[in-house]
């Protein structure tokens, strides 16, 4: 058998994949930052950059290794390697296979998952944080959570002939995730929950106004996700082939039916077709199609997306029952959107259109896949959750997360980076 070479195409692809992921994150700052006051738009927006700069310098250390690692062969997590990557710079991607991509494209790409996934956290937790406390939240949450997560999800080993080690316990269980519904999503949504908790109701809730201040900001983000979403599900491919063509337009179709399920929602319950529903819409139709864009057929991907777009529309509205501030519906998008992803493929998958995948409920599969991917949502759930609570605890009675009343009522912007977004004192008499 020939010895694998490098090719061009597929790194080119992986490359411009992980350029466009990275993009996602400051268009999900322009989202998050849209979507709450004026007086909170650069915290916000921070609470998502600053993600990247922890988190890059982390996955060099030692987070590359903690989630692909396979020197440990655990199910459980990679290797505890402080060798940062300089070790992989002469070798080809091996994740269950040998891919003809560089192993340094290969940690670039899942280093912008392991970037945006805290970064999605923020919004339940928008107006209130502390931003040192919110920094440190990040380092250990990244570590503890989504370094391990990710092992268990997206690990499929190191394979050696016909020896593979490292397979993370999930994967090894069949749970299919093609691009993060569990890992991210649902991992995202869980950890938003337990802070939101944590932190408690923001000064005003249900009783001030707290509405969007720009959303044509919150558009401008949305459609960045959107674009970035093609390098986030088709780049999963690690390749410019046929899977990456299948995960691209389901991408488009299942967004494009869950922005019109979000607003047909609207229209029925409240009268109207809201921007910041279109919006939000497309974010849940993203969210929901990611574990399944690589197997699932685009007529499938459709009805995900329309279901997904509806059901998410009315789970933003539980926290107003429940009572639980999430500020900006990351567990109602996020959380919900990727049970709903996940457990579609246990329903939609269909080995015909990916070799890889297996057979679901509606392709005469059974209820065998269903189950996998139950157990996959249940498990990932169910640890965010728990861990989240731990560390958030930790940090509120250490250094403390929320910030001081009078400084929330005032604005974050303000007492936590001495900035505000609309300097509106300098403009002169005459236009100048």
């Amino acid at each position: 058998m020939s010895e694998v070479v490098i090719s061009a195409g597929d790194t080119a692809w992986v490359l411009a994949s992980s350029a466009l992921v990275l993009l996602m994150t400051p268009g999900l700052a322009l989202f998050y930052g849209g979507m709450v006051r004026s007086k909170s738009v650069l915290n916000m927006m921070m609470m998502s950059l600053i993600s990247i700069g922890i988190v890059s310098v982390l996955w060099v250390i030692y987070g590359f290794k903690l989630a692909f690692g396979y020197e440990a062969n655990s199910p459980r997590y990679g290797s505890f390697s402080l060798s940062g990557l300089g070790d992989l710079v002469n070798e080809l991607a091996n994740n269950g296979g040998i891919y003809p991509i560089p192993m340094l494209a290969f940690a670039a790409f899942q280093l912008m998952f392991a970037i945006i996934t805290p970064a999605l956290i923020s919004g339940a937790i928008a107006d209130r944080a502390k931003f040192f406390s919110w920094a440190i939240f990040v380092a250990i949450w990244v570590t503890v959570v989504y370094f391990p997560v990710a092992h268990w999800v997206f690990a499929f080993g190191n394979k050696v002939g016909d020896d593979v080690t490292g397979v993370g316990f999930l994967a090894g269980r069949g749970v299919q995730d093609f691009a993060g519904g569990t890992a991210v999503h649902i991992n995202a949504g869980a950890a938003a929950l337990a802070l939101a908790i944590i932190l408690g109701r923001r000064i005003g809730w249900q009783r001030s106004p707290m509405r969007p201040h720009s959303l044509p900001l919150v558009l401008l983000g949305a459609a960045l996700l959107w674009f970035g979403w093609f390098g986030f599900n088709a780049g999963s491919s690690l390749g410019a082939n046929a899977i990456a063509g299948l995960a691209f337009i389901n991408t488009q179709v299942a967004t494009a039916g869950a922005l019109l399920g979000w607003i047909l929602v609207e229209k029925i319950r409240d009268g109207h077709f809201t921007s910041l529903g279109a919006a939000s819409g497309v974010v849940a139709g993203l969210v929901a199609i990611t574990p399944a864009c690589a197997y699932v057929a685009p007529w499938a991907a459709v009805v995900i997306g329309l279901i997904a777009g509806a059901l998410c529309a009315l789970a933003v509205g539980l926290k107003y029952r429940l009572g639980y501030d999430d500020s900006l519906d990351v567990v109602g998008v996020h959380l919900v959107g990727g049970i709903i992803g996940s457990l579609a493929i246990g329903f939609f998958g269909s080995s015909a259109v990916n070799s890889l995948g297996l057979d679901g409920i509606f392709y005469g599969g059974g209820t065998t896949l269903l189950a996998k991917q139950a157990l996959g949502v249940v498990i990932v759930m169910a640890y965010s959750f728990f861990a989240t609570l731990i560390i958030g605890l930790l940090i509120e009675k250490t250094i403390g997360f929320r910030v001081e009343s009078d400084k929330e009522l005032s604005g974050v912007d303000l007492s936590e980076h001495a900035e505000s977004a609309y300097e509106m004192g300098g403009i002169l008499k005459g236009g100048r």
